[in-house]
Parts: structure tokens; sequence; C-alpha cells
């Protein structure tokens, strides 16, 4: 290469370093410009600040706000822009002696009833200024006081039916002379261990519902054979009680379930219909396709169910009529089964009921989609047992 090409190419080189040199000048003045640079630290610490699951104040020596968050709005501990007066008068301790100290943030109203739902921590910042975390502990709070109240309902649902036993069986010893004593007082025996045991496998029923064991597989169910074979289980109770189980025709309809549970949840439905039903009164079960969901109701013309205690019913061991319950041998469980059962597939179970009138307690499962036939509004599958509920009030 000559003199002049290796001169001209160094030429052109440094023009092509120039040219780019000029456009990343640019690029780097328009960004500037444009404002597009990274948040300060300042910034950053702000948003941390106002995005915290927990509720956070800052103030200053005189008690007034510097800063605060929407969760500390939430849990009341800002209210017309000024802090609450338990977190501004712990924070002028803590301003004064340096030491951070934990206070009860909890609402008024709940104060004195249990353990704090919310507790807050104050630290200072120094130059007088001072940090409030308060930590919303109410669901902790809330699921700690339904353990202990579930565990002193089995104490003394256990403790109920071991106790008469005991006292039976030392009347059975006391009348070892008298076979027709001996007979009565065994047959009770007999009832209250029955009872027991209905207990004992529906508190583990329960226990695995809420997680305790993993749950088997989900397969395709057939509705008709889950409600035959809960009509078998509570046949011979019906039966005893003088009360007609009726049934819609044979749907063919299949749902996505486990089968043992599903029973178990529908023969609950049918017992507890059973149970709160007077003698020769008709109990009903209808099936129904609504919404790509199988929908199995279960109507009773009974005593019904208080406005007041519906929404309370599900729960464990609670008893609308808690005289009648003890009376039918009802262990204050089945409800809360059908609950978790429903829940655990995906499903709800709903209720209507009107007191001197009955209920309805509807069990609705998502349906097999491979087994549900493509129905056009007019032929969607809703038995009269069904329509006759609707009438009544429909189910909620």
């Amino acid at each position: 290469m000559t003199a002049s090409a290796s001169f001209a190419l160094a030429i052109a080189a440094l023009v092509i370093g120039l040219l780019a040199g000029i456009a990343v000048g640019r690029s780097n003045l328009a960004r500037r410009r444009s404002g597009a640079r990274g948040p300060t630290a300042a910034e950053l610490l702000d948003r941390f600040v106002r995005s915290s699951n927990n509720g956070v104040l800052v103030l200053n020596r005189f008690g007034d706000l510097v800063l605060h968050n929407r969760r500390a709005e939430a849990l009341g501990l800002v209210r017309a822009n000024q802090a609450d007066a338990r977190a501004r008068k712990a924070a002028e301790r803590v301003a004064e002696t340096e030491q951070p100290t934990e206070i009860d943030l909890s609402p008024l109203a709940a104060r004195g009833r249990g353990p704090a739902a919310v507790l807050g921590e104050v630290r200072p910042l120094g130059d007088g200024f001072t940090v409030v975390e308060a930590v919303d502990h109410s669901e902790a709070v809330r699921l700690e006081a339904t353990r202990r109240d579930f565990v002193a309902n089995v104490s003394h649902e256990l403790k109920t039916p071991v106790g008469a036993m005991a006292l039976l069986a030392e009347a059975v010893l006391d009348a070892a002379d008298d076979p027709e004593e001996v007979r009565r007082f065994s047959e009770k025996i007999l009832r209250e261990s029955t009872r027991l045991g209905r207990l004992v496998t529906e508190l583990i029923a329960l226990s695995r519902l809420q997680g305790a064991e993993k749950l088997p597989e989900l397969t395709v169910v057939d509705v008709d054979a889950v409600v035959a074979e809960a009509l078998g289980r509570t046949r011979l109770a019906a039966e005893s009680a003088n009360i007609d189980i009726t049934t819609d025709d044979v749907s063919g309809l299949r749902m996505v379930g486990d089968h043992t549970l599903l029973v178990t949840a529908l023969s609950n439905l049918l017992d507890n219909a059973v149970a709160y039903s007077p003698a020769g009164s008709p109990v009903s079960i209808s099936r129904a396709l609504v919404d790509g969901a199988v929908e199995i109701a279960v109507t009773d013309r009974g005593i019904g169910i208080a406005k007041a205690d519906q929404e309370r019913v599900f729960e464990r061991f609670y008893r609308a009529d808690k005289a009648r319950s003890r009376a039918t041998g009802g262990t204050g469980l089945g409800l809360a089964i059908v609950k978790h059962v429903a829940a655990n597939h995906g499903g709800e179970v709903r209720l209507w009921s009107s007191p001197g009138v009955g209920s309805t307690f509807t069990l609705r499962i998502p349906a097999d989609a491979a087994g549900v036939p493509a129905l056009r509004a007019s032929e969607q599958i809703v038995p009269a047992a069904t329509q006759e509920s609707t009438e009544r009030g429909g189910t909620s």
C-alpha cells in the first residue's frame, strides 16, 4: 500500500470516529434533556415506604406527620392527616430516650378482648424524628381464636358421649341381676358409642379436607351414582322418620371430583334434611346442569333456618337449634364438611331457607367438560324440584 493510500485510509477512519462520537454525544444530550435518568435513592426510599404492606409513619419532634403510606390510613393510624394519639405519645418517649419500643395499635373497640391485632414498633431516626411501623396480625389472631374454639368444642363434644357411657356402664353393673335393665342400658351405651364413632370419623374427614392430608386425585364422577349411593346411606334414617325422599329422573351428567367425598357431602345434606323435617313431610333431590356446573339440590319442608343463622350453619359445631340437634344425635360437623368438600372441588354450597317453610341446600360442582352435552338455552337441564325451589325463593 502506498503512502498516499495509507494517509487516505487514516483520514477516513478519523472522520468515521468523529461522526460516531457526535452521534453518541447527541444521544446522551437528548436523554438528559428528556429527563430519562434513574430514580434517586430518596425517590426509591419513598416508593418503598408507600408500597409497603405495613403501615409506616414518620413523625417529627412535635408529633407532626412528615410521611405516611396508604396502609397506615387503612389500619386507622392516620385520620384527617393526624397520627394516632397512641403512636404520637410513644414517638415522644422514643425521641427522648432514643430506645425503640413496641405498642398495641389495635382498634380501640377490639382492645382487651384478645392479643393485639395491630402491633407497632417505634424507632428513633435521630434529630427528633421517629418512625412507626405497624403490622396487622388480625388474620393470625382470628385463626388462633378459631383454633382455640375448635379445640374447646371438640373437647366438649367428645366428653359428652364418653361421660354418658361411663355412667351407663356403672348402671349396667348395678343392674347386673336385672336382664331387662341391662338390655336397656346396653342399648344406650351402643347409641352413645355410635355417636362417638361418628364424631371421630367426621373430625378425621374435616381435618383431611382442611389440608392435614393430601386429597385424592379428582376424576370423572357419575352424578347419578353419587345420588344413588347417598340415598342408600340415608334410606334407613328416612324410613325410621317416616319421610319419603323423591328424586328426579336419571340425568346422565358427570362432574369432576372424588366419588367418596361427594357421596359424603350429599349424604350429610340428606341426613340434615331428614333430621330437621317433621314426620311424613317430603324431601326431594334434583340434578341440574347450570352454566357449566352440576347442581344437586336437596329440598325439605322442615323447620327452616332463620336469616341470622344462615351464614353460620356451615361453621363447625354451630347449631341453629341446639336442643333439636342433641335430640337427633347430630355432631355439628355435617354442613362444615359439605362446605369444605365443595371448596376442594372448586365449587360451593348454597342455601335458601325460610322458617316454617323449609330449606334448599344446593351443592354446585364443576361439570366434566367432555361429558357435558351441547345444550341450547331452551334445552338446559332444570328438573322440576329445582324449579319448585326457585318459585319458593331460589337458592342464594
